[in-house]
């Protein structure tokens, strides 16, 4: 039904909505980690640093390149993907 009436909008916001969901428990994660103190926090905010400057620069050369494509809803739904895989990463590393 929801693919019919709003051409997979609604499943890419619940793609959005659980995207936020992970990015908040590496957001948690980290913020643990951090608070312990120790050597091992600056090398944290280094790669968090780091590594959310790559994820854009991957992003901004997919746009450019025109790999995220020119449909809008295909173009979110990469964003998100590329986002949520890093997530991932990021939570199975902390977690």
């Amino acid at each position: 039904m929801y693919k019919w009436a709003y051409g997979g909008w609604a499943s890419a916001g619940i793609d959005a909505w659980t995207l936020g969901m992970e990015a908040s428990a590496v957001i948690g994660l980290r913020t643990a980690r951090m608070a312990t103190g120790g050597v091992d926090v600056a090398e944290e905010t280094r790669l968090m640093v780091s590594e959310k400057m790559q994820a854009a620069l991957e992003l901004q050369a997919a746009l450019v390149s025109g790999r995220l494509g020119s449909d809008p809803l295909a173009g979110t739904r990469k964003v998100l993907r590329h986002y949520s895989r890093k997530v991932k990463a990021n939570r199975a590393r902390l977690g």
